[in-house]
């Protein structure tokens, strides 16, 4: 199978942890009888001195022409003082509405030798934590009327949340498809015990689940959620959520995963192509220097294997050869236990391990 991968390296660290992330796309290639054919992209503050834009429209073209898109991070603070319209991370918003992805993944997974990372908790975390936030990513508050004004005499802000019937079915159907490719369950987070946005989304969501019979819907209120995921997160296996919920659950479940140098995420839309990316930024203070983690970004790409190509059992091979190398007890500095009890390695050696431990299942 052939496939076109546009690839943004971006900044800081953003380049070193893409080319360690396409040389394990290479590997998986020549073990499956793929081909990947890659096109540079210039986004981001990289895009700015290159271009005077984040993201000039012949750059989101080649994006948008592609089969997916494999992103490592922008920006920096060489940037912070250009006008805010023409910020890098300006360049990724509209990245996103020019690709018309919708729907932002992302898995929150303890990889078990890295347990005590995690600060739940052991009688917790052994019970593992495993499960993907799917977030509504371009409606709700977020995309809504924005006002401040004056009324008797003081300001006055208000923040529309508001979401249509369609906008919350297309979310819904990825977050049914995502549970029917992994433990065929689905939670729907709301607030429809006060707010009208959240009642029409557990309507949605519950007409949707007639389609979809072999998937199993709870519904949990979002401050319920919050606690349930510190409490017993080994209970979820795809929760789904409106964009401030996903935002904010999503932030608060990569953290009890320990490290955010591990967590992958994608941004999925109508059509096959996906924005894959780590969840972490560009790191400028260690650019350049070889140590920075490149497994959030390779487990991108596998995610991109298995939800974009409908490559699962390539995803697997990569998923398997991270924990190979995490078992044997290798990680970069920023996953290294405080006991030194590991073999510390740099950004290109731990590429190079984790091609090395790739292995046709």
């Amino acid at each position: 199978m052939r496939k076109n991968i546009a690839v943004i390296r971006g900044d800081g660290i953003g380049p070193e942890i893409v080319d360690q992330a396409l040389l394990v796309l290479n590997r998986v290639a020549e073990l499956y009888g793929h081909e990947f054919a890659y096109t540079d992209v210039d986004m981001g503050g990289c895009a700015i001195d290159k271009y005077g834009d984040p993201l000039p429209q012949h750059e989101l073209d080649k994006c948008c022409a592609a089969d997916s898109v494999l992103l490592g991070a922008v920006g920096g603070p060489k940037w912070n003082d250009v006008p805010g319209s023409m910020r890098p991370e300006k360049g990724l918003l509209r990245l996103r509405a020019g690709m018309g992805v919708y729907s932002n993944n992302r898995p929150a997974k303890i990889w078990p030798q890295l347990a005590d990372a995690s600060p739940l908790k052991k009688s917790i975390v052994d019970k593992g934590i495993d499960f993907i936030i799917v977030r509504e990513l371009i409606g709700g508050i977020y995309f809504g009327k924005h006002e401040t004004f004056e009324e008797n005499g003081e300001k006055v802000s208000v923040d529309e949340l508001r979401y249509s019937e369609e906008e919350i079915r297309r979310i819904g159907r990825i977050g049914f498809e995502t549970a029917q490719k992994r433990g065929k369950k689905l939670c729907s987070v709301e607030k429809s015990n006060v707010l009208d946005s959240s009642r029409l989304w557990k309507k949605v969501m519950h007409e949707l689940a007639a389609e979809y019979p072999d998937v199993e819907l709870s519904d949990m209120l979002v401050d319920n959620c919050a606690m349930q995921i510190v409490k017993d997160p080994s209970q979820f296996d795809v929760i789904v959520t409106e964009n401030m919920f996903g935002d904010i659950l999503s932030d608060e479940a990569s953290m009890i995963t320990g490290s955010i140098g591990m967590i992958p995420s994608s941004s999925l839309g109508a059509t096959g192509c996906g924005l894959y990316e780590p969840i972490h930024g560009s790191a400028p203070d260690i650019a350049g220097q070889d140590i920075a983690n490149p497994i959030g970004t390779i487990l991108s790409a596998a995610m991109m294997l298995r939800f974009s190509f409908s490559m699962a059992e390539e995803a697997d091979c990569i998923e398997n050869a991270v924990s190979a190398v995490l078992t044997a007890g290798y990680r970069t500095g920023d996953i290294l236990p405080a006991d030194g009890n590991a073999t510390k390695v740099g950004c290109r050696e731990m590429g190079r391990l984790i091609i090395e431990n790739l292995t046709k299942g």
